[in-house]
């Protein structure tokens, strides 16, 4: 354990034994428990998130012989279904999957990959935390810091096993930027850090307002301290290009093809005028920091005109198109991608509570600390900040600003239990160090809060009884029992589509995915229009089968905002003389679609 001595809250640059030994050993323990928590999960590759089973498919296919260049979904609207993913995140799994299916086969080697990608990203987000941490507060910090890391309940949902989406590469790319943020300014930490933003705005331009924000305190650090310079030049010129070698190398024959939700043409052309613009700022500025802010002022001018004059659509966002119902039924109840005051109240307390806990702590250590310990926690505060107004506006950004708060958590537990310790009576010292370890984890109070407030509530027990009693659906995987049907297209509400493609030999019609639009649209219109409607959508689409999950989410807003809807009409028991209902295990309901005969040829 961390010893006692009040130096430890200054850096130390004699580092006996580093941080890998302390942060391997937690990593292990943390890696233990939560295989052993999903054990059964992983067993039977059970996902929570259709964004994982669509991962899972897209690198599968790819390795079954789909083009790199080409990341549509062929399984979906009749084979033209596009998508705006990024291959890099493909590759870690498939990499595994290559090595280890001639050995394991090809189910063994999935949940090998499935399970050891989020556990390294795990592991990379526990030693760039504790380096932070080490970096501006020392040795004995940074180990609290890495159990701190897997204890804090946004980057356990990112980063547990068979989380495979993008998002644990999103945390881990824009902690090496802000680690090279805190090393030496030089050319060489800048040429990394914009390495590590190109990767993340590859992947996905969710990335966007972090590494516009860690790039604005680079470039506000150099306003402040003109020998910055080399690291901000270094750092945009990486990006720019770093940025277009990864478009070329991911997308190819679609370079040129412009689009506002990935990285295109009009986002790089934004680069190269940004980059080019700071360069300029950085050598022709006066030596005054008055001649450097206007000349930095100057440059995100010219940044964003570019990007007005080349791409204005661009401003709007990548949902500003989806048509309205859709964007009301769909995008509106994404809840990751809304603001923290519209999810519910024990969703917002878990992912603000710790970074809020960490700014005050940062802005305390920042008080305390003096010449180059005071630059780095002020330009490890102005990320964390940035980081949390993000995430004020979009909740999916608070693992970030979660992994960004905790050095400073770390150094305020330390102190605490530095402390605690010294205080004479059992008990006392006892209640100290307790509320100490609270302060640092206070997401598990509304975890805590949420347990007794459900085990009061008859509506959420008698939801658990009707899932444990298999008569609605508990998760996404509780529909794959349609795989007992012979092959055919399934129309189905679009959060269990992905699983269905990906677990059976069935195809379906759409998904929740933005870029495709049209049969979203189509799914949502019949689920919640009259049936006469959804007849004809059905038979139009040439789906083979109707096919649900009662009780999840998706379902249970069309019963309730549509009551009198298809769905709630079907759910409800109401039968269709089109649609014939078919014996599938489980909760899951099927119905096959009756078509009508075709007319008799006329004769002449």
């Amino acid at each position: 354990m961390p010893g006692s001595q009040p130096s430890s809250l200054t850096p130390t640059q004699a580092d006996e034994g580093g941080i890998l030994r302390p942060v391997l050993v937690a990593w292990i323990i943390a890696s233990f428990i939560f295989v052993m928590i999903g054990a059964r999960d992983i067993l039977v590759l059970r996902l929570s998130d259709p964004d994982d089973a669509m991962r899972l498919l897209q690198v599968k296919d790819w390795l079954a012989g789909q083009s790199w260049w080409d990341v549509g979904q062929h399984r979906l609207n009749h084979g033209r279904f596009p998508m705006h993913w990024s291959r890099l995140v493909d590759l870690p799994l498939a990499v595994i999957l290559v090595a280890a299916t001639p050995m394991l086969g090809d189910a063994l080697a999935t949940r090998l990959a499935m399970t050891i990608v989020p556990l390294l990203l795990m592991l990379s987000t526990m030693l760039l935390v504790a380096w932070i941490t080490r970096r501006n507060a020392g040795i004995e910090a940074a180990r609290y810091a890495a159990l701190l890391t897997p204890l804090s309940l946004p980057l356990i949902v990112q980063l547990r096993p068979l989380r495979v989406d993008h998002h644990g590469w999103q945390i881990v790319l824009a902690l090496v930027a802000v680690a090279c943020l805190l090393h030496r300014p030089t050319a060489r930490h800048g040429l990394l850090a914009g390495l590590a933003l190109a990767a993340l705005l590859t992947i996905s331009l969710e990335g966007l307002p972090i590494a516009a924000s860690i790039a604005a305190v680079a470039a506000a650090a150099w306003v402040w301290d003109p020998a910055r310079r080399p690291f901000l030049v270094a750092m945009m010129w990486s990006l720019a290009g770093a940025a277009i070698c990864l478009h070329l190398a991911t997308r190819g024959p679609d370079f040129f093809l412009p689009a506002c939700d990935a990285i295109s043409p009009a986002w790089l052309l934004t680069l190269a005028v940004g980059t080019l613009a700071t360069t300029a700022a950085g050598f022709l500025a006066g030596s005054t920091l008055v001649l450097r802010l206007a000349a930095l002022g100057g440059a995100g001018a010219v940044t964003g005109a570019a990007l007005l004059f080349y791409a204005p659509q661009c401003l709007a966002g990548p949902f500003a198109t989806l048509p309205g119902l859709t964007y009301q039924l769909w995008y509106l109840n994404v809840l990751e991608g809304r603001p923290v005051w519209q999810q519910p109240v024990y969703q917002a307390y878990v992912t603000m509570a710790v970074p809020f806990v960490g700014l005050v702590a940062t802005v305390g250590a920042w008080r305390k600390a003096e010449a180059e310990g005071r630059a780095r926690w002020a330009t490890l505060l102005a990320v964390l900040v940035a980081a949390v107004t993000v995430t004020i506006f979009v909740d999916r950004a608070g693992a970030t600003a979660n992994a960004l708060a905790i050095p400073g958590v770390a150094t305020l537990l330390l102190a605490l239990l530095i402390r605690a310790r010294t205080i004479p009576h059992v008990v006392v010292r006892t209640g100290a160090t307790a509320a100490a370890l609270i302060a640092a984890s206070p997401g598990y109070l509304a975890v805590a809060a949420l347990a007794v407030d459900r085990s009061g509530d008859p509506l959420w027990q008698a939801k658990v009884k009707s899932s444990a009693a298999g008569e609605t659906c508990a998760l996404i995987s509780d529909i794959r029992t349609v795989a007992e049907l012979p092959p055919g297209l399934i129309f189905a509400p679009l959060d269990v589509s992905p699983e269905i493609i990906s677990t059976t030999n069935h195809r379906a019609i759409g998904a929740g995915y933005h870029r495709s639009p049209g049969p979203m649209t189509t799914v949502i219109g019949a689920f919640v229009g009259q049936p006469q409607q959804a007849r004809a959508t059905i038979l139009a689409s040439g789906a083979d089968y109707v096919a649900a999950c009662p009780g999840l989410s998706e379902t249970n807003l069309y019963q309730r905002r549509f009551p009198d809807g298809f769905w709630a009409r079907l759910e409800g028991g109401e039968r269709f003389d089109w649609l014939e209902p078919v014996a599938v295990r489980g909760p899951a309901r099927a119905w096959r679609v009756n078509r009508p005969l075709p007319s008799p040829a006329r004769r002449p």
